[in-house]
């Protein structure tokens, strides 16, 4: 039976999400710019000036307006707001305010960001999240700078994948402060973070009583490499629980694992607070029990044969690329009662070989949720551009548009094509899939296992 048009609600937001270190440029005063400086950028790049947003983000914003985009995630950069403890830039407030007033301009909504892994290098002197005074110090910048833009924005992201912060930071060792196995850094630092978006909360609702808060958890798909294997599915329990369980455990019941609790601490006052269920997700592993992995959870990671992988960058493959996942975790969600937006979704891919395939799986597991009884309202593409990729520096091409650092030339990729048919439609049609996906005609998907 041919494949029927897909109609997403009326007012559906079609987006795309970034953040300001890897857009803006010259973020020189954060503690990425730092730990660039220090040389732990694999590919050894430098952001420089990013997409040049600090200057012209506006170029960039006609661009997603001209995909017919009704909406934009953005970060700000609390480094040049608060350059030092107590100090305010009120250029820096302005310089948002335009590009708010840019969006707003245009009939997109802007989500904004608060923290998107950096921060100022004065905080992460004293600590980072962990410092005893990190919840206060966070506080008293969300109080500095929601009241100036709350006529301008009025939906809010707290933290961004606060698991990934800890997990990349404290056991990985690919974002700063650099530590490797420090599984009670992790634990530590997300608990603190917890706290902090707890307190970011009540300050937004004070200033903006009917204000959507919330924050963008990464979700990973875990799924047992042998499902009948008991061994397989408790490891693959383990890694859920550890990765994508302890924030959202902390948001919903103000309690983690009990494993967890005594680091942890108190987090009753975490309990309840979102608006909102964000959450950013691009990829599944299989794990497989391994004894010799316990400080990974027992659990060896593998792939599906024939799996979608996206460019590996300089660290190897980030696993399967798993739109699929949304249609999963969106559905758990809609228990919780509360609207919910796919705050990033993506692939890795400079030739652009994958991302349709991935707008248009993306596309139908977000239907099917809907369809389901998931109360989903938006979904934000990652990215708009090519942009610093972190420690990955420009190895990894996420946009719908290619960006030439050096030139700062922008073209179009086909996908960016497709996700305009889509957003402007409100639909992903038969057409759209014979034109930009022909291999995912009547429903077919290529990834084995999905």
């Amino acid at each position: 039976m041919a494949e029927q048009s897909l109609r997403f609600p009326e007012g559906f937001l079609w987006g795309v999400a970034s953040a300001s270190h890897q857009c803006e440029g010259e973020t020189t005063n954060n503690q990425w710019y730092a730990w660039q400086q220090a040389g732990h950028i694999k590919t050894g790049e430098q952001v420089g000036i990013a997409c040049d947003w600090w200057r012209d983000a506006e170029r960039d914003f006609a661009s997603a307006h001209d995909m017919g985009l009704n909406a934009l995630r953005l970060s700000l950069e609390w480094s040049r707001i608060e350059p030092r403890p107590g100090e305010w830039d009120d250029g820096a407030i302005a310089r948002y305010r335009q590009m708010l007033t840019a969006l707003r301009a245009r009939g997109m909504t802007p989500l904004v960001t608060l923290h998107h892994f950096t921060h100022p290098q004065w905080f992460e002197a004293r600590g980072g999240f962990l410092a005893d005074d990190a919840v206060t110090r966070f506080a008293a910048y969300v109080a500095q700078v929601v009241p100036q833009l709350s006529d301008l924005c009025d939906f809010w992201c707290t933290i961004n994948e606060p698991n990934v912060y800890a997990t990349f930071g404290y056991t990985i060792g690919d974002f700063p402060p650099g530590h490797t196995g420090d599984l009670r850094g992790v634990i530590r630092a997300q608990a603190q973070m917890a706290r902090a978006h707890a307190a970011a909360y009540a300050i937004i609702h004070q200033i903006q009583p009917n204000a959507r808060v919330g924050v963008a958890q990464q979700l990973h798909t875990f799924d047992p490499a042998r499902p009948r294997n008991p061994l397989d599915r408790l490891a693959t329990r383990i890694q859920t629980t550890a990765f994508n369980d302890f924030f959202l455990d902390a948001l919903i019941s103000g309690q983690v694992a009990p494993i967890f609790r005594p680091l942890a601490g108190d987090l009753q006052a975490v309990r309840g607070t979102f608006d909102y269920f964000g959450f950013n997700t691009y990829a599944r592993d299989l794990i497989r029990f391994d004894p010799g992995k316990w400080s990974e959870g027992f659990g060896h990671r593998t792939t599906a044969p024939g799996a979608w992988l996206g460019d590996p960058g300089t660290g190897g493959v980030y696993g399967e690329i798993y739109p699929q996942g949304i249609e999963r975790f969106a559905r758990d969600a809609a228990r919780l009662g509360k609207p919910i937006y796919v705050t990033e979704n993506g692939v890795a891919d400079a030739t652009d070989r994958l991302r349709p395939l991935i707008l248009v799986t993306a596309a139908r597991a977000m239907h099917a949720a809907i369809a389901a009884g998931a109360d989903l309202r938006g979904y934000f593409h990652w990215s708009l551009i090519d942009n610093f990729e972190w420690a990955q520096g420009w190895s990894m091409r996420f946009g719908l548009i290619a960006l030439d650092p050096t030139t700062q030339e922008r073209t179009w990729r086909r996908s960016a094509h497709l996700y305009a048919a889509i957003a402007r439609a409100n639909a992903l049609t038969p057409a759209m899939i014979a034109e930009y996906a022909p291999e995912l005609m009547d429903g077919t998907e290529l990834a084995a296992g999905g």
